[in-house]
């Protein structure tokens, strides 16, 4: 893959990149429409195959929170066309990366010294490169360590980057009036800690000693010593990339015991942590030859507050759901409800999150749940393709939910496509063996 010798940092580099982006969309557009008028038959596939290529394109070489939108949208596989989501998922491991000349001069800035001159040996050439920065291989000491360092100005571009992508989300997502500005808000915050390295480090540690116990799950060693703000020193650790071995063929035994790890860790840090990792895309898991599962990457890290944590899972138990009142007072709580809702509104909104609410939970109804189930799947899309074409809903006021619905719902269906993609039928209560805190729980 050619590398990249230089990324744009300022503002108006930035924009004329999305702007150039936004001209060879327009012309997909302009040669579609034409093609169609002669062709009633034709279909929209090639031209959402042209623009997420052309979109993708332009923002590869941006790198950043740009990128890191299109990998989020990636694992929306019931919200965007599949054309987007098979480019878009490209972000989360397999970018550009940057030129050796550029890595030894962005190292340098970042640790004050070049990568030769703090480790025994350094390649520099990147192993795997994502949005926010790319991974070298290195040893010191008879260790061999993996390396991340940040793209330059990432940091700094994060405002801008969310200023030029808001226009396209609000329109996309519905979104109205000033409280909208919540959503956007937390994006940007969770944005800017993950590119806060030394935070990463902290949470890495933290979640590794407390996760230990979760039979079959490892992970690497950090070493702070080697580490700074924009760099990250850690054990290199030997496996496939998560998608990577779902495209091979694996048993049923070998499926389900990566499921059950999977399921167990996210459910102990949910439930016994109140913190979750909030990046469940397959760039972040490694499998082993033994079929452990290892976790790489906690730059994203979604504190679970009280407030929002006991509504949500209350909602998770069908007599819950099913109780009329309380259900509604709950809706209340998670601000899908608001005070100046009409009687329509009520009606609407309570029917559309008890029909969403149902099948999402449904894997906490029973003892097991076998994500191999393509009904489950062919629910959730039809759903998903109910109320994105419903007009009504267009006429209504998007901004509906707590800001911490943004990365909790996606820490979950991001967990439930990697189950799926696993084959995955799995014990839900496995996971208490674990968790010292739990007695008051009942989901």
């Amino acid at each position: 893959m050619k590398s990249i010798d230089k990324i744009p940092v300022g503002k108006i580099g930035r924009t004329t990149e999305m702007v150039k982006t936004g001209v060879k969309v327009g012309g997909n557009y302009l040669k579609y429409y034409s093609k169609k008028a002669f062709d009633n038959e034709l279909t929209r596939d090639q031209l959402d195959e042209d623009n997420a290529g052309d979109i993708y394109d332009g923002l590869k070489n941006l790198k950043g929170s740009a990128l890191k939108v299109a990998q989020m949208l990636s694992m929306e596989k019931s919200l965007l066309p599949s054309a987007y989501v098979e480019k878009f998922s490209l972000a989360q491991f397999s970018v550009p990366p940057l030129s050796a000349p550029l890595v030894r001069k962005t190292f340098k800035k970042y640790q004050g010294g070049y990568p030769e001159d703090i480790y025994d040996t350094f390649n520099s050439n990147s192993i795997n490169a994502a949005s926010i920065g790319q991974v070298h291989q290195a040893t010191k000491d008879g260790k061999k360590l993996a390396v991340k360092i940040q793209y330059p100005g990432v940091a700094e571009s994060i405002s801008s980057d969310l200023a030029m992508v808001k226009p396209i989300a609000t329109r996309m997502f519905n979104l109205q009036g000033s409280d909208s500005g919540k959503y956007f808000k937390e994006v940007e915050e969770k944005l800017i800690e993950e590119t806060d390295y030394i935070l990463e480090v902290e949470q890495s540690k933290h979640i590794s000693t407390q996760c230990s116990q979760i039979e079959g799950l490892l992970f690497p060693k950090y070493y702070e010593d080697l580490s700074n703000e924009k760099i990250i020193t850690m054990d290199w650790m030997v496996g496939q990339h998560l998608s990577e071995f779902t495209k091979e063929n694996f048993t049923k035994e070998e499926g389900d015991k990566l499921g059950q790890t999977l399921w167990d860790f996210y459910m102990y840090q949910m439930h016994e942590l109140k913190a979750v990792h909030a990046d469940p895309h397959p760039g972040n898991f490694l499998v082993d030859k033994e079929r452990n599962l290892i976790a790489i990457d906690f730059g994203c890290i979604k504190q679970v507050p009280e407030e929002f944590y006991n509504p949500y899972f209350e909602l998770a138990v069908p007599k819950n759901i099913n109780n009329r009142e309380f259900f509604l007072e709950k809706l209340y709580e998670l601000e899908i409800l608001r005070e100046d809702d009409s009687e329509r509104e009520i009606d609407y909104f309570s029917t559309l999150f008890y029909e969403m609410l149902s099948l999402f939970t449904s894997p906490f109804h029973g003892n097991t749940f076998d994500f191999s189930d393509e009904e489950f799947w062919s629910k959730i899309s039809a759903l998903s393709e109910k109320y994105s074409k419903d007009a009504e809903l267009r006429k209504m006021n998007g901004n509906r939910g707590s800001k911490h619905f943004l990365y909790i719902n996606r820490t979950f269906f991001g967990l439930y496509n990697l189950l799926h993609d696993l084959k995955a039928e799995i014990d839900t209560n496995h996971y208490k063996k674990y968790c010292g805190s739990l007695e008051k729980q009942n989901i």
